[in-house]
């Protein structure tokens, strides 16, 4: 669909974030049996929630623009899906604590992509005067900065233990 105006743009961006959170979910599971930490087990489960709800919201957002909610291949979230298994596939007898820590660093590197994308989206949505899909779209990036906040946190203790003394 060529892109000629806002309105084009945000419904082309909102198709590329659906795909990206349907990508997500599908590899959520994937995440939570690679983790053997558990506290980042726990969060990347209750993340896959998340992204459930993130998806339900973007189906308004389709519903409420009067369109099919359908999503455009996200070449993107697609390059960090593909950094994620070509490390797992070259590092199978990685320490686990190894693993837990770049799971945490691929984890903030999606949020970090999704935070950018929800950022977009919500400036788009008011300048359109899309009050509501703003407040919908507001709501999957407050839970994509506090996941990036767990992951952060996660990532520092981890690494915090593998130091000496």
């Amino acid at each position: 669909m060529p892109v000629s105006d806002p309105q084009d743009l945000f419904v082309h961006e909102l198709k590329d974030i659906l795909f990206a959170e349907r990508t997500i979910e599908k590899a959520l599971p994937k995440l939570a049996r690679e983790a053997k930490d558990s506290q980042l087990k726990t969060h990347i489960e209750h993340h896959l929630d998340e992204t459930r709800q993130q998806i339900a919201n973007l189906e308004l957002v389709f519903a409420d623009l009067d369109m099919a909610a359908r999503g455009q291949r996200c070449p993107g979230i697609e390059g960090l899906m593909r950094e994620h298994d070509e490390f797992m596939k070259s590092n199978k007898d990685a320490p686990s604590r190894v693993v837990d820590t770049f799971l945490c660093g691929a984890a903030s590197r999606t949020e970090h992509y999704e935070i950018a994308a929800y950022t977009g989206l919500v400036s788009t949505a008011h300048a359109l005067g899309k009050a509501e899909i703003a407040d919908l779209l507001r709501q999957n990036l407050e839970q994509e900065t506090a996941m990036l906040e767990k992951a952060t946190r996660t990532h520092d203790r981890l690494v915090g233990t593998q130091l000496p003394g």
